[in-house]
């Protein structure tokens, strides 16, 4: 758990520094989660309890339609922050799924307890504040991508943002993600210049 807690405290800490009393607040509300692959963090329907900080492995969160098909929303992996947070933040029920694609581990935050260091330490709230603004142009940018791209630029940004996603997540998810068949992304796959 110390080298979580580590690369956790980088990670924050590159988003908003703390000072010592601060961290060590901070830092005290984490406890470990060990998770399966394939396992449901997160059901649609289901109000998400904790935030993520995951340390080991591939997740993704999803949407699932009336008529049963998926779309990706977003990968998560180490070092960063995760979980269904438009439900965690205004304590509302998920429309999405958080789920593993991989054995993962991470260190997981309560609701009420990041909403009682944010509310004792300022410093801790802009942390708070700032990581989901960055999370919130990161969706943006996304849209954006959607509705502007074709399949090839969408994932040549992918692969500009994250290179070693296609050694991470099997391919017939980045296919999603892109939102074309997985028969085509092998073909835009051997296409594509890497």
């Amino acid at each position: 758990m110390e080298n979580a807690l580590e690369l956790l405290k980088q990670t924050s800490f590159a988003i908003n520094q703390l000072s010592q009393d601060e961290w060590a607040s901070f830092s005290a509300i984490w406890k470990p989660l060990t998770s399966k692959r394939k396992e449901q963090l997160t059901q649609a329907g289901n109000t998400e309890k904790y935030l993520y900080f995951v340390y080991e492995g591939v997740q993704r969160v999803y949407y699932i339609d009336d008529d049963g098909r998926e779309a990706t929303i977003v990968f998560t992996y180490a070092p960063s922050f995760g979980g269904v947070i438009d439900s965690f933040m205004l304590q509302q029920p998920s429309k999405y799924y958080y789920e593993t694609l991989t054995p993962s581990k991470f260190l997981i935050a309560s609701e009420n307890d990041i909403n009682r260091v944010s509310l004792q330490r300022p410093d801790i709230e802009i942390l708070i504040k700032k990581g989901i603004s960055m999370a919130l142009s990161g969706v943006l940018e996304r849209i954006m991508e959607l509705q502007c791209f074709t399949s090839e630029q969408k994932f040549k940004q992918l692969l500009n943002r994250s290179p070693h996603i296609l050694q991470l997540v099997p391919h017939k998810y980045l296919a999603n993600y892109i939102g074309i068949d997985a028969t085509n992304f092998s073909k835009l796959l051997n296409k594509t210049k890497i």
